[in-house]
């Protein structure tokens, strides 16, 4: 069984038709526990209502809060999420909010060390206390995976780059991985390009990119691996970035080739985007019939 840990936001998803469990972090764990993996979130909720109700939420999933601190400083969060005609998401953060309090704990420390994959993002680092955590905790993770998620005005590009360096492995979208190139390198790239300055420029040897409806593109052993995607009707694009990580670092991890494991990670994440919500249950004949 494999062990991970994700570090992040927790939080409550205002959508339209009301609100949904979520957080990039805790997406992934729900995916990757779905898999049978053992997963553990180390975030904060507020002393709040809304804070007890993550735990209850979390537990109909029977996933583990032990690593859930509780801030006596901020609110429990929640995102008000504004979809577009296409069922594409947009997102309203609040600053500061209780993961942005997340203190570094012997327990949360010895659970990085002896994991199998640490999954962090930027949006986390937003705040100087659960900065300096992460920072912390990248120190002593044997496998570490950077989920680049640029929400602006969140991040900042000097904290970007040292979450890169740090990465054995790192996802963009598209529009991200453009947009971080024409900054740090000064000069316009293609996605293959800007995947090669950054895999030289970082050190990282594992690279993906999402590109939407077009799927995937991985990098891996110097070489080059694509989806095209998978056509579906998109309820909305929430959590399906998460859902296709979990799925492409799990395939990875569990011996999976790089064309397999990008197959899979783009039918999960195209049927994530045709369902609402970010953690739909799925089944593997889903999967199946999507992938044929």
């Amino acid at each position: 069984m494999k062990q991970i840990v994700c570090y992040g936001e927790v939080l409550w998803d205002m959508l339209p038709t009301g609100k949904k469990l979520g957080g990039a972090p805790l997406n992934l764990a729900l995916r990757m526990q779905s898999y049978g993996c053992s997963t553990k979130v180390i975030s904060s909720i507020g002393n709040d209502a809304a804070g007890k109700g993550i735990v209850e939420q979390m537990k109909t999933y029977n996933a583990t809060t032990d690593h859930l601190q509780v801030s006596q400083n901020y609110a429990t969060s929640e995102v008000l999420v504004t979809l577009n005609d296409a069922g594409s998401a947009s997102y309203e953060i609040k600053m500061p909010c209780a993961w942005d309090d997340i203190q570094l704990l012997e327990k949360d420390i010895a659970i990085v060390k002896s994991a199998d994959a640490f999954i962090y993002g930027s949006l986390v680092a937003r705040q100087q206390t659960s900065r300096e955590t992460l920072f912390a905790l990248l120190k002593t993770s044997p496998f570490k995976v950077f989920d680049v998620n640029l929400r602006p005005p969140h991040y900042e590009l000097n904290t970007l780059t040292t979450l890169m360096k740090q990465a054995n492995f790192i996802k963009f979208n598209d529009d991200e991985i453009i947009e971080l190139s024409l900054a740090i390198s000064g000069k316009k790239l293609s996605i293959e390009e800007s995947i090669r300055f950054f895999s030289k420029e970082t050190q990282t040897p594992s690279i993906c990119v999402t590109l939407g409806a077009d799927g995937a593109v991985l990098f891996q052993d110097n070489k080059f691996v694509y989806n095209k995607g998978y056509n579906v009707k998109v309820a909305d694009t929430v959590g399906a970035g998460d859902s296709f990580l979990a799925t492409l670092i799990y395939q990875l991890l569990t011996g999976a080739n790089a064309v397999t494991a990008l197959d899979y990670a783009c039918a999960v994440g195209a049927i994530v985007a045709s369902k609402e919500g970010a953690n739909p249950i799925i089944n593997d004949k889903e999967i199946q019939e999507i992938m044929t």
